[in-house]
């Protein structure tokens, strides 16, 4: 494991690139909680329903936990005051992941006033029901012969990929590196290969964690591999 945390994992798989990308495509199968409705009573913003709507539906939302044909409802009623009041994502309750979000700016006296409701539904149905960004990349192997060891320039033009170590280039991490040797033919001394390994980065947009994605995912693509072996049979 790379990188494990509540938002983020990276992980080397030796894996084949079909399996993976088949994964990929099944985060799109987890059920996600979102708003995709919303009843808009005010509106004097700067901003048509419509805009508002879709911010509304893009924002993360903690209750995971809903049954299939559960509705939440969200409430919101806002007025501008002074030099302009910022109406943020935490107006409609505890259920948001970001509260800080902002929606629109409401100039003195303006109103809004709002009520959605989110529901479960499929990423393969619509964006707003992802739960974050799935992607991989084949594993890179970087190697620096005493020659390239003296490529200081590499330090600073991919900090995230070099280092340096005493007086010496070294690779810092090679996952992050997106280059070839073709981008290295100004650096002797320096080799970049790739092999089966890949790398699988997970990015959660905080409806769950980005581990939780990974094993939903997991069981999305077997549920429907279970369904093609029935019929097929």
């Amino acid at each position: 494991m790379i990188k494990n945390t509540s938002e983020e994992i990276v992980f080397g798989a030796d894996m084949n690139v079909s399996l993976a990308n088949a994964i990929r495509r099944s985060v799109g199968e987890i059920d996600i909680l979102a708003i995709d409705e919303c009843d808009i009573y005010k509106n004097d913003s700067a901003l048509y329903d419509e805009i508002i709507a879709h911010r509304l539906g893009l924002l993360s939302l903690k209750n995971q936990k809903m049954k299939k044909d559960d509705v939440l409802e969200f409430k919101l009623k806002a007025k501008g005051k002074g030099e302009g009041e910022m109406v943020l994502a935490g107006n409609l309750g505890d259920d948001i992941v970001y509260p800080e979000t902002p929606i629109v700016l409401l100039s003195e006296g303006q109103q809004l006033e709002i009520v959605a409701r989110a529901k479960t539904g499929k990423g393969i149905n619509h964006a707003k029901f992802m739960p974050g960004l799935v992607y991989y990349k084949h594993l890179p192997s970087i190697k620096i012969s005493k020659e390239g060891e003296k490529q200081t320039e590499l330090v600073a033009l991919y900090p995230e990929v070099f280092e340096m170590y005493g007086e010496n280039v070294k690779v810092k991490n090679a996952w992050m590196c997106d280059l070839d040797d073709e981008d290295m033919k100004e650096y002797p001394g320096v080799e970049i290969s790739f092999g089966n390994e890949l790398v699988f980065v997970i990015e959660s947009w905080g409806q769950i964690e980005a581990k939780k994605i990974f094993v939903e995912a997991c069981k999305s693509l077997k549920d429907n591999l279970s369904l093609v072996s029935k019929a097929v049979k």
